[in-house]
This record gives C-alpha cells, sequence and structure tokens, in this order.
C-alpha cells in the first residue's frame, strides 16, 4: 500500500501565494510509484487539525508564520504525523532573525550589526548612527523580502519601520552591506553547490527578484578555494548550530570579499524558479529526485 502524503500548502502568512505555487509544483513531481499525494490547503490556524487526519507524512510546503515558524511542526507532532525538514526547535530560532544572528555570532560567523525595534519610540538617531547612514529595514519574522526596505537616512528609515511594523511585531534594523549575494543550500548535512544571485533590475533580491521569471540572474558558481572553503564552512556551522535537520538555504553576502550571514531559510520557495532546485540540479539531482530525496530524509530522521 503506497504512503499517503499531504502536501501541505497556503496558510495563512505574507507569503500564501508563494507557498501555493511551492506547494502544487511539489505536488505534481512526488512519485506516484512510491506514494499517494493529495493536496491538503490550509486556510486557518486550526484547519490542520481535520486536515491531517489520515496522512502518513507532511510534506511541507509552507512559508512565513504558522508554517516556518514551528507551530505546524509541533501540531504534526501531537499528532504523530512526520514531516519534511527541519523540527520544532530550528524553525522556531531561523525564522526569529534576533535570535539567529544571535547564536551564529556567538559561533564565531560573521553578520551585519543590527537592533530589533517594537515601535517607532525604539528607533532613534542615535541608533541610526550606530548602524550608520544606509540600512535594512524588515520584519524579524518575515520572510520572501516582504516590507523589506533598502533606506538611506533616519527619516527614509523610520518610514520603513513604520512599514514593516504593519507585518511583525519585531523589525530588525540592520547595516547596510554592499556586494554580492550568494545561497548555501544544504540537504542531509551536505553543502551543494553555490548560487550568486544578480537581480536583473538591480538592487536587492526582493519578492520581483525571487519570483518572476528573470527577475534574477541565479547561477551556480565556482568561488576561489579559500572563499569557497569558508562559504562552505560558515554554511555547516550554521545549519548545525541552529540544530537544522534534512535540509535548509544559508544565505550570505559578499561584502569585501567576506561572507556575511544574511539568514537561514528553514522551508526554502520550491518553485520553478527557486534556488534550492537549482543547486541540487548542479549535483545531477533532479527536481523530483529532489523532492523524494527530502521525503526519504524526514522519514530517515522522525519516521
Amino acid at each position: 500500500m503506497k504512503m499517503k502524503i499531504g502536501v501541505l500548502m497556503g496558510g495563512i502568512s505574507s507569503e500564501r501565494e508563494i507557498s501555493l505555487r511551492s506547494g502544487r509544483e511539489m505536488l505534481a513531481n512526488i512519485d506516484t510509484e512510491r506514494f499517494d499525494p493529495v493536496e491538503v490547503v490550509l486556510d486557518s490556524r486550526d484547519d490542520i487539525f481535520e486536515k491531517a487526519k489520515g496522512l502518513d507524512f507532511a510534506l511541507l510546503a509552507l512559508h512565513g508564520k504558522y508554517g516556518e515558524d514551528g507551530t505546524v511542526q509541533a501540531v504534526l507532532e501531537a499528532l504523530g504525523v512526520p514531516y519534511s525538514g527541519c523540527g520544532v526547535l530550528a524553525s522556531s530560532m531561523c525564522m526569529d532573525k534576533d535570535i539567529a544572528k544571535t547564536v551564529l555570532r556567538q559561533k564565531g560567523v560573521r553578520t551585519a550589526d543590527w537592533m530589533i525595534a517594537r515601535s517607532l519610540e525604539d528607533f532613534t538617531r542615535e541608533s541610526m548612527a550606530e548602524l550608520g547612514a544606509r540600512v535594512v529595514v524588515k520584519p524579524n519574522s518575515g520572510g520572501s523580502s516582504v516590507a523589506t526596505f533598502i533606506c538611506d537616512g533616519y527619516e527614509e528609515a523610520r518610514k520603513g519601520l513604520e512599514e514593516a511594523l504593519k507585518y511583525d511585531t519585531e523589525v530588525m534594523i540592520e547595516r547596510f552591506l554592499k556586494g554580492d549575494e550568494i545561497t548555501v543550500p544544504v540537504l542531509d548535512g551536505e553543502v551543494l553547490p553555490t548560487l550568486m544571485i544578480k537581480p536583473q533590475k538591480g538592487g536587492f533580491f526582493d519578492f520581483t527578484s525571487k519570483y518572476e521569471e528573470g527577475g534574477a540572474i541565479e547561477e551556480i558558481i565556482e568561488l576561489p578555494e579559500e572563499l569557497k572553503n569558508e562559504v562552505n564552512s560558515l554554511a555547516k556551522v550554521s545549519y548545525e548550530a541552529l540544530k537544522c535537520s534534512v535540509y535548509a538555504r544559508v544565505d550570505f553576502i559578499l561584502n569585501d570579499g567576506k561572507p556575511y550571514l544574511l539568514e537561514l531559510n528553514t522551508l526554502p520557495g520550491m518553485t520553478k524558479t527557486s534556488l534550492f532546485p537549482k543547486s541540487a540540479k548542479g549535483i545531477g539531482l533532479s527536481y523530483k529526485d529532489l523532492i523524494t530525496r527530502i521525503i526519504d530524509i524526514s522519514l530517515k530522521v522522525r519516521g
């Protein structure tokens, strides 16, 4: 009898539409000779209790809050349904950028200076001066570059903060670092090929660059040996320090030739334009085989 796999998608975060795209792409590429896949669209916080019934395994295609933050993972554990990707602790730590950066800085991983604001009053001209004339403002627990702004000067940063507070109760204000963005996928503890990300319209890797066809040039690159070794080492240190399992994606920016951690994604996008499948292809792993690997590794971890 085939294992019944529910692809959980949708959810209630600002990244719902991207989750639906990821989920339907994953659903279409599950090995139906081994598995019986079903679409499971979550529309509220509570419907998982009903919709997860009868599943042998949950393949998670959720993004953002109540999906990537450990909440759904905790519910599935309580229901006794094994699921894909990182566990509850890793998911919650990586989702909270402040916690993740604090832990990783203690481990010697470079990351830009930052502060957390919970209101406009928390952000003063003095705190802006400590971070520099240009900052990045983003929800502390957000993703897909939703409500993320590069701001010049205090007044512009304050406007960015006001907007980002509509999406999260905590907002990260981070020193801006100029450089090329790279991403390092990790699958079952193995570092996959590094991708360089160059938005077609310049600027940073925003929502449009990430999800529109041709929005960015995303290519596997071969870094100089010393830099490659450092990047791969930092990716593994980050993955292990935050208790990740199965798979995750570690994002860096190269500033003056040195890698600085941006964030970890515990449920990276899995649309046809997404970074993780492109990297996996670099080691000869097709999209369909990647999905099978994720299922098999997850079952080994918590089946």
